[in-house]
């Protein structure tokens, strides 16, 4: 009996190794079924390993029985393996995976024992799997990336008037302002009655980054990393491509990754491009990439932490970079040239600030847009203190150069332009001026009315100083004339010309007709002023006075003198004037028919009278050389700006 005991447990032993050799396969149930064909000893192997008898063979058994393993892992684990190296993308894949997920949560939860082999086995095709899902990530995210469109982005419009008038403008400072800022000025008004800056096809911009079919297999495939605890490596995986991405879409927009430093060696014409670009970009990022890029995030990783965290890594890049750009013109040397620039930079800002806010209120990234709130402060600074500095400027220059033809000067033509532009920002202005306490400078004339200026809004009351100062430096630069009559029409062509730069803007209503109405009555004073001044010693000519008495007996020898004397004024004045410049039309006409109504009468009359005496004698021709037909005719070319003379002529008819 106890030779059959002994022989029967050197044959359960043998049996066990041989199951233990054949652990890994999937063939022990057959193989058990074979041995115990053998002899009917071991047809009792089951019961007797789970027997009470021998309860640490029966547990050594039980680690190693596969009938504990849901038989669907063996499926799953042939599929994995057989596509592990496949370049398609199986439909059963996921299947298997899920299985293998399900077997080896339960393998963790059990509390049986199923033995470190079967753990293994799992443990290994789940590693072989995501391995092979974070590849398919990855060649699905990039095969898939809708590419920007940079036709359909520069379909916006952005206004180039502003850097224009701003070129001239620095033109003008140089002694080289050769460029019309009328004819800028026009052209901005005559394209956008009303736009500025940057103008989108919609505040709201969704953008497709990923072809949507290609998002629902991502979702899948980041659902099985995330629950296999792979949500790093797919984290990586996506923040790795869509930086990518997002930085190609920023090349697009023509944004460049440059230091402070650089931004500020950047010469003008080159900058100004940059910050066009930059403008535009800022509402394309905010509104249309970021948003759709944690729209992309929310999609694939629903319900996860990696919605935050991996929209964070991917857009906090092309933020900073528009950021820093933002901060080096923010802290960049400040010249009139960039005020429109930088002012249409912190609208833009300005405009996609809430956004940025509703996009990234995790704390997380509050750094960012803390950030954003300070260049934009920066950027409402800089617009600030330039525009003082450009105040400061206008009231201090000093060109001593007369402008040839006493015609309107450049600084004229530059301020009003600029001042006429400056209205389209008004709203910001005036936010931004409620915001500093800066003083103008500029003392007012008198005859402003202290109630007007208190009604006015704060940049109403800046332009008003501003032109208030440009009317003291027209006056100043008036007595650089050794010409007192051209001083009046080098005033009266440039105050003149600042009337109808507000009269036909926006400035009107800023300034309000009293403004205006005075103004016209000071170029009114200035011709009075000029017609004294220009033609009195001619008018003096044709005074009865010191021709020895009456009509009938008036001495010869004086009238020929005054004739002489009225001829030589007259033609002196026409040799003088015809070379000055008034471009107004309606002042030139209302100049002439001053000058005609003041002159023509007093020829005729003073001829009627006295002309009769020297006609009968000889020579009668050098001293009438005109009629008033004759002169009248003449009087239509002064002010042309064409250089003529009268010397010697004569007359016109008889």
């Amino acid at each position: 009996m106890a030779a059959t005991i002994e022989g029967q447990d050197k044959v359960l032993a043998t049996a066990q190794r041989i199951v233990q050799s054949l652990g890994n396969t999937s063939d022990t149930d057959d193989m058990l079924l074979i041995l115990s064909a053998f002899d009917n000893r071991l047809s009792t192997l089951s019961s007797f390993v789970s027997s009470d008898e021998n309860p640490s063979s029966a547990a050594a058994t039980a680690s190693t029985r596969p009938a504990a393993v849901d038989p669907r892992f063996d499926e799953a684990e042939r599929i994995i393996l057989n596509d592990a190296d496949s370049s398609s993308f199986s439909d059963d894949y996921l299947a298997a995976v899920d299985d293998i997920i399900q077997l080896t949560e339960e393998l963790n939860l059990s509390s049986v024992d199923a033995g470190d082999d079967v753990m293994d086995r799992a443990e290994n095709a789940l590693q072989l799997a995501m391995s092979r899902l974070e590849d398919e990530f990855r060649h699905v995210l990039i095969r898939n990336t809708v590419p920007l469109d940079p036709d359909r982005l520069h379909r916006s419009s952005l206004s180039s008037s502003a850097a224009a008038i701003a070129i001239a403008a620095t033109e003008f400072f140089s002694d080289d302002a050769n460029e019309s800022l009328d004819d800028v000025s026009s052209a901005r008004y005559s394209n956008h009655s009303h736009g500025r800056g940057v103008s989108f096809w919609g505040d709201e911009m969704s953008l497709e980054l990923i072809h949507p079919d290609a998002v629902v297999d991502l979702r899948e495939i980041a659902d099985r990393m995330i629950r296999s605890g792979y949500e790093k490596e797919c984290s990586q995986v996506y923040c790795s491509v869509r930086r990518d991405v997002l930085d190609e879409c920023m090349a697009i927009l023509g944004v460049e990754k440059l230091s402070i430093e650089e931004v500020q060696r950047i010469e003008w014409r080159s900058l100004d491009d940059k910050m066009k670009k930059w403008i535009q970009a800022v509402k394309v990022v905010v509104r249309g990439l970021l948003s759709s890029e944690k729209n992309l995030c929310e999609q694939i990783f629903v319900g996860s932490d990696l919605i935050k965290d991996c929209f964070l890594e991917t857009s906090k890049g092309c933020v900073m970079q528009l950021l820093n750009f933002g901060e080096a013109v923010a802290i960049g040397r400040r010249s009139a040239e960039k005020l429109f620039r930088i002012l249409d930079m912190y609208d833009a800002l300005a405009q996609v600030f809430p956004d940025l806010q509703s996009l990234f209120m995790d704390e997380d990234a509050g750094d960012m847009v803390c950030e954003a709130k300070g260049v934009l402060d920066g950027l409402g600074e800089a617009a600030i203190g330039t525009f003082v500095e450009f105040e400061n400027a206008v009231q201090g220059e000093a060109s001593r150069k007369p402008i040839q033809n006493a015609e309107i000067h450049p600084l004229a033509r530059y301020v009003m332009n600029y001042a006429k532009l400056l209205v389209d920002y008004s709203d910001t202005l005036n936010s931004l001026l409620e915001n500093v306490e800066v003083e103008s400078g500029h003392p007012e004339r008198e005859n402003t009315d202290d109630s007007e200026v208190e009604n006015m809004s704060l940049i109403a009351r800046r332009l008003l100083a501003l032109i208030i100062s440009l009317e003291s430096n027209i006056e100043e630069k008036s007595r650089m004339y050794e010409d007192t009559a051209m001083q009046y029409i080098f005033l009266m062509n440039n105050i003149l010309y600042i009337v109808q730069k507000v009269k036909d803007s926006e400035l009107q209503k800023l300034l309000g007709d009293n403004w205006i109405k005075k103004r016209r009555g000071l170029v009114r004073q200035y011709a009075t002023q000029y017609l004294r001044s220009s033609w009195s010693k001619a008018l003096n000519c044709l005074k009865d006075e010191g021709i020895g008495g009456s009509s009938s007996n008036a001495s010869k020898v004086a009238l020929k003198e005054r004739f002489k004397n009225f001829n030589a004024c007259f033609e002196d004045i026409y040799r003088i004037q015809t070379s000055w410049k008034v471009p107004d039309p309606q002042l030139r006409e209302e100049l002439r028919i001053s000058i005609s109504e003041k002159v023509i009468p007093a020829y005729r009359s003073f001829m009627g009278r006295f002309g009769s005496h020297l006609e009968s004698g000889r020579h009668a021709g050098r001293y009438i050389k005109y009629t008033p037909e004759d002169l009248e005719n003449y009087l239509l070319d002064l002010f042309e700006g064409t250089p003529l003379i009268l010397h010697h002529m004569k007359r016109k008819s008889t």
